[in-house]
């Protein structure tokens, strides 16, 4: 099987580069940039008989407006290979599979939400047992989770997890024991919800067990034989710490490490401070984390830099312990540094991330006007003004 590519539009972005490292002249260079309404390349799947010389181009119908289609990969008995559809605009994903004998495509996921599918950082399959079985993840029901398919009939069996919190990743698929290690955050009322955890949970949803309670930012190593894990968590406030457990009993076997900041307090270092505000609709928690300079004296006034990123693609307040932060370092030359993570991001409920959908534009300013207010204690006016200049 092979992509034929009927080849899109090549538009060419130019940069001038004013003063580069190795020469005194501006250098120019271009580099190959679709933009929105450009023309794609469109692959088409043809499958070829080797032996007798013939091809057939594979019916498009399932996929006639892509962005992406992923590398084919053929079932190990060679009855079919599979490929995933990414329609263009994220309205449609599909797992499509192509019968080798009849050539016919067909679709055993089909991902149509009223919004947009998330395929950046929340797509995970796995294919079980030569696609007797999926492991896959979707936001269908408002919230990240993972869900287990029967991969003949294309139906699901059961919704592995559930519950008003989001599944950030799989760690390790056991499919002898029917198990799923994997990272999530929300779980803890009145806690970060950006936090992540370990768990671990069966195929059929059943016995879901938390190996992380402490609340942190958690980072997790799992050993080959999935008998031990090292923990290393930390908070923008809590230096690292590293622990050897047991995942049969979830005990704690050794402290393997523990941070010393006594020599970054004595140097005058304060975490930045983390807080919470309600968002546009007064009710919503919005995240944050606010960076004054070492020096900071309460009677005094100081201009506010809201540093922003707020791509649709993932979450940005830092959640872990850094030493140095450049948001610290212009804090430094006598600023207040907010950060906040406002509706359009990532990493939350599914209503909470559509806020962005066909309303980039938007960069979630409701929120952060609100939060900076809360946060610093400044007028809305003046937050306004920092936040646009900003």
């Amino acid at each position: 099987m092979a992509y034929r590519i009927r080849p899109g539009y090549n538009r060419k972005i130019q940069y001038v580069e004013s003063s580069p490292l190795d020469q005194l002249q501006p250098k120019y260079t271009v580099i190959d940039y679709a933009k929105p309404g450009d023309a794609l390349d469109i692959p088409q799947p043809v499958l070829f008989d080797i032996e007798n010389k013939t091809q057939s181009v594979i019916e498009n119908t399932l996929f006639p407006n892509p962005y992406q289609l992923t590398r084919p990969e053929w079932r190990k008995d060679n009855r079919a290979f599979t490929f995933e559809y990414n329609q263009r605009g994220h309205e449609i994903y599909r797992i499509l599979e192509v019968d080798a004998t009849n050539v016919k495509p067909r679709a055993i996921i089909s991902e149509e939400p009223k919004t947009f599918f998330c395929y950046s950082g929340k797509r995970y399959r796995l294919d079980i047992k030569d696609g007797k079985e999926i492991i896959w993840m979707s936001e269908r029901d408002g919230w990240n989770h993972l869900y287990l398919y029967d991969g003949t009939s294309g139906t699901v069996k059961n919704q592995i997890t559930k519950g008003n919190w989001v599944v950030r990743g799989v760690e390790r698929v056991d499919e002898e024991n029917r198990q799923i290690w994997f990272r999530a955050s929300g779980m803890y009322a009145g806690k970060d919800p950006y936090f992540i955890h370990l768990y671990r949970i069966n195929f059929d949803g059943s016995n879901l067990t938390a190996f992380t309670e402490t609340d942190a930012n958690h980072a997790i190593s799992l050993s080959p034989d999935m008998k031990y894990y090292v923990d290393t968590f930390s908070r923008v406030d809590l230096p690292h710490v590293s622990e050897l457990g047991s995942t049969s009993d979830k005990k704690l076997i050794a402290e393997l490490e523990r941070a010393d900041i006594q020599p970054l307090l004595k140097d005058g270092w304060r975490p930045p401070e983390v807080f919470t505000a309600p968002g546009r609709d007064g009710k919503t928690e919005i995240w944050g984390v606010i960076f004054r300079p070492s020096n900071f004296d309460m009677l005094k006034k100081y201009p506010v830099i809201e540093n922003i990123y707020a791509g649709p693609q993932d979450s940005f307040v830092p959640k872990s312990f850094s030493p140095y932060s450049a948001m610290q370092a212009m804090a430094e030359l006598g600023f207040i540094v907010v950060q906040v993570d406002g509706m359009g991001t990532s990493n939350r409920s599914k209503a909470f991330h559509d806020v962005c959908w066909k309303n980039l534009g938007d960069a979630g300013f409701s929120d952060r006007i609100l939060c900076a207010f809360y946060g610093t204690k400044l007028s809305p006016r003046n937050i306004l003004t920092m936040t646009s200049a900003a």
